[in-house]
């Protein structure tokens, strides 16, 4: 049957709703071909052959065409693209083979002893050793390891890297990322694995928080973060309204190329984007050059990098080198230094948090720096911004500066540009009063030791910004656990005067809610039960929740499990809260000193009253006394797990003897590993620690697998 394309789209409604069955197949077939050529010549090539309308045209066709006839649409149908319905949670995702990370090398030396290094294994292995070696010098993204597997032609699985053996399955979001081919565009192998990386591009980044802010929602902090939390999100209609896209740099299994340049050039004939700055170079000093070109041309990139990759091209000379504990011996990473941009400081904020300690940040002429434009930096405290060496005496509103990057939320001002004059311009210092609530700020600690000062408001209940903080504090998920209490909604309960501290949450009453901006009847009674249903959680949940300063999830614990009872550390004395195990001198004077004060006694008093249980925590059995598979033994975890949350595999390990503790020291048994284990690991590493994933944790606490 010849399919005529009417002009309108009425018209063309009519045609596709006359389709019987098996016309529909023939025609839903040609236009998920179409669909993801076009699809290939926009996000890949950058070569669109029609306009956006007429790609939604066909778009809209199929998806009318599927809705009809649902039991003929494949897999990798354009449809999927725009997302499906949310999952339940992410599961694991196995990889065939592991997906290693990458040495480090900082400098021209270290590469020549890269080199060195392999040309003694190939001598050892007895293997033919190159007279110069050809390497592939590619950028290194600063996205989301992800691993992508198709059979015969069509993608059936996408994973995060995880601790390299397993991952966590994000099929669900990647199938909505543009440049992710649904199906592969050429002939491909039966069972093919392509790695690379998910990213956000920076002009797509920026473009986002612009409209997020537009909106009224929090901007993303940075670029990777985001794309990491994008592609895990459990529904994937929030993946598919973000710009992110995916760079090929390698294939698992399924390629047998002889060289990594020529798999590369096989993976985009197959529709990957692979990356244009990509270079095949002969020898070290061309890898240098390239190197550095490729840091000079860093900050026009629309995407962010943290260095280079250099990969011995030869993969005979890759499988003879071979790897070394979690790396490959034929590639390392050059890291480059962080990026550095000049601008002028237009003043100094301070912020006041929860506790009341009271931040500057520098409020910057906007510039960009490694890709992103920033606005605001850390000062860390006076002492710093008054008296570090780089600030040339002092920081002073106006001075030019020097902004470094290095990953961090927010960058810091790393140094003052000497110019003639600067002396003229007025010093930076804290202010007398609190900016929010005009209080008069204190000073705690030893002027002798100027970086241990803090610099605090006093007003704890009475000071706006400390009370929006310490609610959103109280209410997080660590603590009470109030569901549906956002920022959004504490800054107007706190504005309208409704709620002068966290008892004054118990007090709301549902039609109170319901008259809240973006809150209607049903939402404020489940708000209401989320706070009713808050009421009876356990005492060190409570502890947490009243924001104690110096004291964290796991101090929490230990003071309720030592204790037993609010009323017993209301009137604990320093020597008895020092005998509690992780507790110093410097945290038993923040408890005794906190609960010593009269304005916290009424709040607990207050809260007892709105019914607030603070129920009595039972002691656990000293660990001599432990049972279990863990019994004595003390575990860290660290990154996040494939399907448990920090705190249930906590709560598993606990109750199989083991004492768990946030830091690795000499004294750690056993380190739990996830997702972006980060120095943690390093360190258990150096120390010996036996390192598991969750999968092995699982089998020694004799629980399924997930």
């Amino acid at each position: 049957m010849t399919f005529a394309e009417p002009a309108d789209l009425a018209a063309r409604r009519a045609a596709w709703e006359a389709l019987g069955r098996d016309a529909a197949a023939t025609r839903m077939q040609a236009l998920a071909a179409d669909l993801h050529r076009h699809a290939h010549l926009y996000h890949v090539r950058g070569a669109p052959e029609i306009s956006d309308r007429e790609y939604d045209l066909l778009l809209h066709e199929l998806d009318a065409l599927e809705a009809r006839f649902p039991e003929l649409r494949p897999a990798d149908s354009p449809t999927t693209r725009v997302g499906g319905p949310p999952i339940a949670s992410l599961r694991p995702f196995p990889h065939a083979r592991p997906m290693l990370s990458l040495a480090n090398a900082f400098s021209v030396e270290e590469l020549a002893d890269f080199e060195e290094r392999n040309r003694r294994e190939l001598r050892k292995a007895g293997a033919p050793e190159p007279a110069a070696f050809v390497y592939v010098v590619e950028p290194k993204l600063d996205g989301l390891a992800i691993e992508l597997v198709y059979e015969d032609g069509v993608l059936v699985g996408a994973g995060t890297r995880g601790d390299g053996e397993t991952g966590e399955d994000v099929t669900h979001t990647l199938r909505t990322v543009p440049t992710v081919p649904l199906r592969l565009a050429a002939p491909a192998p039966g069972t093919l694995s392509v790695r690379g990386e998910v990213l956000f591009s920076l002009s797509g980044f920026e473009a986002m928080n612009a409209a997020r802010a537009a909106a009224g929602d929090k901007p993303f902090e940075n670029p990777r973060n985001a794309a990491a939390g994008t592609v895990r999100q459990l529904d994937p209609s929030a993946a598919a309204g973000r710009p992110l896209f995916f760079v090929a740099h390698s294939a698992g299994e399924g390629l047998n190329g002889d060289a990594h340049w020529d798999n590369l050039a096989r993976l985009e004939a197959l529709g990957f984007r692979v990356n244009p700055r990509n270079r095949r170079v002969a020898g070290l000093a061309a890898v240098a050059e390239e190197i550095a070109r490729l840091g000079e041309d860093r900050d026009g990139l629309d995407y962010e990098i943290d260095g280079a990759v250099v990969k011995v091209d030869a993969v005979a000379v890759q499988e003879a080198l071979g790897f070394v504990t979690r790396s490959p011996r034929w590639a390392t990473a050059f890291k480059y230094p962080p990026p550095r941009a000049r601008t002028r400081l237009a003043r100094v904020d301070f912020g006041v948090g929860r506790s009341g300690v009271v931040t500057p940040v520098a409020v910057l002429e906007p510039v960009r720096v490694g890709g992103v434009t920033v606005r605001n930096a850390t000062l860390h405290n006076e002492a710093q911004m008054r008296d570090k060496p780089e600030y040339l005496g002092g920081l002073r509103v106006g001075d030019l500066v020097e902004v470094l990057r290095a990953g961090e939320v927010i960058p810091r001002v790393e140094a003052v540009v000497p110019e003639d004059g600067r002396e003229v311009r007025p010093l930076a210092a804290y202010p007398p009063a609190c900016p929010v609530c005009g209080t008069p700020l204190v000073r705690e600690g030893n002027p002798k030791e100027p970086e241990k000062v803090t610099i605090r408001c006093p007003n704890s209940f009475g000071c706006r910004a400390q009370l929006e903080a310490r609610l959103q504090h109280f209410a997080s998920r660590l603590a009470m656990d109030i569901e549906g209490l956002g920022e959004k909604l504490v800054v107007q309960l706190v504005g309208r005067g409704l709620v002068t501290a966290p008892s004054g949450l118990y007090g709301l009453r549902v039609d109170t809610l319901a008259g809240l901006d973006r809150m209607g009847e049903r939402s404020a009674a489940n708000l209401r039960a989320a706070m009713d249903d808050s009421l009876g959680r356990p005492l060190w949940r409570v502890l947490y929740a009243l924001g104690i300063p110096l004291v964290g999830e796991r101090t929490a614990r230990d003071l309720a499990a030592a204790f037993g009872t609010i009323d017993a550390l209301l009137t604990a004395e320093e020597p008895a809260l020092t005998a509690v195990d992780g507790v110093g001198p410097e945290v038993a004077r923040s408890v005794r000193g906190f609960f010593g004060r009269a304005d916290v006694q009424e709040e607990i008093a207050r809260l007892r009253a709105a019914g607030v249980a603070f129920p009595p925590e039972v002691a656990p059995a000293p660990a001599a006394a432990r049972t279990g598979p863990f019994a004595g033994l003390t575990v860290v975890l660290t990154g996040t797990l494939p399907t448990w949350s920090r705190e249930e595999a906590k709560s598993r390990l606990e109750a199989a003897g083991a004492k768990v503790t946030d830091s690795v020291s000499k004294k750690t048994g056993l380190l739990v590993a996830g997702e972006a284990a980060g120095s943690k690991l390093d360190k258990a590493r150096s120390l010996g620690v036996p390192v598991i994933d969750e999968a092995e944790l699982r089998r020694r606490l004799g629980e399924p697998a997930a």
